[in-house]
C-alpha cells in the first residue's frame, strides 16, 4: 500500500458518502472526497494531547498509527514528489507535513490555512 494511502485511510477510514455507488472501475487511489474537519478529528484522537501533530510529520504519523520511521518518511517524500536534498531530513519532514495536510485538504478535508503551504 502506498504511504499516503495509509495516512488517508487512517484518518478517513473506508468512508463512502451516502448514495455512492461501488464501481468495479473506480480508481482506489482517487476515491470521492469526504468533508472532515482534520484539526478537530486529529485533536479528538487518543494521544493528541501529548503529540505535536500540528508541526511534526512524525507526531502526525504516530498519532494515526502509521509507520513514522525515517525510511517510511523517505518513501512518502518520494511518493509525493519531494525534490529537495535527501540528506536534509528536517527540510524533508517540514515539506512532508505541509504536503500531507495539503493532500488531505485536496481530498476534501477541512484544514486551517496555517497548516497548509
Amino acid at each position: 500500500m502506498r504511504m499516503f494511502t495509509s495516512i488517508r485511510e487512517a484518518i478517513y477510514g473506508n468512508r463512502r458518502r451516502e448514495g455512492d455507488a461501488v464501481d468495479a472501475q473506480s480508481d482506489p487511489e482517487r476515491p470521492e472526497p469526504h468533508a472532515i474537519d482534520i484539526e478537530n478529528h486529529l485533536d479528538s484522537m487518543p494521544g493528541a494531547d501529548h503529540l505535536n501533530w500540528r508541526t511534526s510529520i512524525v507526531d502526525l504519523m504516530d498519532l494515526i498509527g502509521v509507520d513514522s520511521s525515517d525510511e517510511a518518511r523517505g518513501l512518502l517524500a518520494e511518493e509525493l514528489g519531494y525534490q529537495g536534498s535527501s540528506g536534509d531530513a528536517v527540510a524533508r519532514d517540514n515539506w512532508l507535513h505541509t504536503r500531507v495536510l495539503d493532500q488531505l485538504a485536496a481530498y476534501g478535508g477541512i484544514v486551517p490555512p496555517e497548516f497548509s503551504g
